[in-house]
């Protein structure tokens, strides 16, 4: 069930909600750099990566996530791994899953994202 994403009748997009979703962890391992991301309007996505910052469009109907036209600042930090691994599995990722303050995207090879809502 999808709650807190969306007022608007007929959305069936993750939309704005002005929540700041934190990664907890990636594919079962707790993430130790700093990576989030946001839905500031509706089909878009937006965060800050370890050392980028990064945006792009999510169009798929929910529950399904499908990250499209992706660009980032081009910054390089020693956070490079962490950040090149965050990208590589947001761009994986086919299905969100919502319940309360976590956002969980997963796809079919078992790829998993675990974010908290803050």
């Amino acid at each position: 069930m999808l709650f807190g994403l969306s007022s608007c009748q007929g959305d069936e997009t993750i939309s704005a909600t002005g929540v700041t979703w934190v990664l907890e962890s990636l594919n079962g391992v707790a993430f130790t750099a700093s990576a989030n991301l946001t839905f500031p309007e509706e089909g878009e996505i937006a965060g800050e990566a370890p050392c980028n910052a990064y945006f792009g469009a999510q169009t798929a109907p929910y529950p399904w996530f499908a990250l499209e036209d992706f660009g980032s600042t081009k910054m390089a930090c020693a956070d490079m791994d962490q950040e090149s691994a965050f990208f590589t599995a947001l761009a994986a990722m086919t299905i969100a899953e919502v319940a309360g303050d976590t956002l969980i995207l997963t796809n079919d090879e078992g790829g998993e994202m675990v974010f908290k809502g803050d």
